[in-house]
């Protein structure tokens, strides 16, 4: 026996990809030009420029890398630690903890100052990890946890990093587009984040911009950039005047990229982040009816991504598996420690609607 069909298109509402309108589709259906055309560059450029208004900063080497949200996270610590360094990372999520596995992997010194998951950050606990670490290269820690639902205040971490004359580096995976990110208020050395999510593309780039101080530390090193295909200063050749070649880039998503930021300053980012909290409100608001109740500390839950707990005698694979096969709708499953235990929601771009949200409370009205 055949398994079911499965609805298509697919309304996507888990923790990404999300949906893409179809502007961003046929600008990626455009014919491919070389990573060399005149015209290539002209699109480099208005990339960078519309990145810099939505990430807040005036930074130089601000650009999308080739890769998914992990290469902005790959790229952070192969550029800016070297062995032995002391790195202090924020972990109240799965995202933390992969922060300082790959920090380790080059060499740091991790000092992981741990958080309950569904809870933010003690700036306290940051501060004295911090003074018990000696000099430090960088702080970090994630701005939208896409594992718990948890948005963390940065500043109060930024201001840990100031403090200690260190870095600081955020994740923005599931943040930039569609919260406030403010990269140069805050006081934010390297931000990275994915395409995939409230920036309404699908999976394939890396958005990042990086301070001129940190790219100092980086000419500054004492090693080489041991990850070849990263290193930010051959990548600033190729996105600066320059244009020396380094790797053949993804046009076609670039592309969409530069579709889906102009999309987004059309719609003004007071206006998307407003879209964002209006749509989330009436998902919790319709989900509270069932008995589903928000995972994240109040206070501190994210717009973008809704981790609620799941109710009781409710199991999570067989309900995510009828809300796919029966409804076409895909919502996501817990991460690590809170697999089975929570649903994750994402309210992002251009899945974003109260469309989208009725029909995922009528579907799972007749499944909970």
């Amino acid at each position: 026996m055949s398994a079911p069909a499965i609805p298509s298109p697919r309304i996507l509402l888990g923790p990404g990809p999300l949906a893409v309108s179809s502007r961003v589709l046929l600008a990626q259906a455009k014919p491919p030009i070389g990573y060399l055309d005149p015209e290539l560059f002209a699109v480099l450029t208005e990339i960078q420029e519309n990145l810099r208004t939505v990430f807040g900063t005036r930074n130089a080497f601000t650009l999308a890398l080739t890769g998914t949200g992990m290469a902005g996270m790959e790229s952070c610590f192969a550029n800016l630690v070297e062995p032995g360094d002391n790195v202090v990372i924020g972990v109240d999520g799965f995202f933390g903890g992969r922060m300082c596995d790959i920090a380790a992997r080059y060499g740091a010194n991790v000092i992981r100052v741990d958080a309950e998951w569904g809870q933010t950050l003690d700036p306290e606990a940051m501060e004295r990890a911090a003074e018990s670490a000696g000099p430090i290269r960088l702080v970090a820690c994630v701005h939208a946890e896409t594992s718990t639902g948890v948005r963390q205040p940065l500043e109060p971490i930024a201001a840990v990093a100031k403090r200690h004359d260190a870095l600081f580096v955020v994740d923005a995976v599931t943040s930039l587009g569609g919260l406030p990110v403010e990269v140069d208020r805050i006081g934010i050395d390297a931000c990275y984040s994915a395409s995939q999510k409230c920036m309404g593309c699908p999976p394939g780039l890396a958005p990042l911009t990086v301070s001129d101080r940190a790219m100092r530390t980086v000419s500054e090193r004492r090693t080489p950039v041991t990850n070849w295909y990263y290193d930010w200063a051959l990548l600033a050749k190729y996105w600066g005047g320059d244009h020396m070649y380094h790797h053949t880039v993804p046009v076609s998503s670039l592309f969409g990229l530069q579709e889906s930021l102009r999309a987004i300053l059309e719609e003004g980012l007071e206006a998307r982040f407003a879209r964002h909290r209006d749509v989330s409100a009436q998902l919790m608001d319709g989900l509270a009816t069932l008995g589903i109740h928000p995972f994240a500390q109040d206070g501190a839950r994210l717009p973008t991504l809704n981790a609620v707990t799941l109710p009781e005698g409710v199991d999570d694979a067989a309900a995510r598996k009828r809300l796919l096969i029966e409804y076409g709708i895909e919502i996501g499953g817990g991460l690590g420690a809170l697999k089975g235990k929570v649903w994750r929601i994402g309210t992002m771009g251009e899945s974003a609607t109260r469309r989208n949200v009725a029909l995922l409370l009528a579907a799972l009205e007749n499944i909970v």
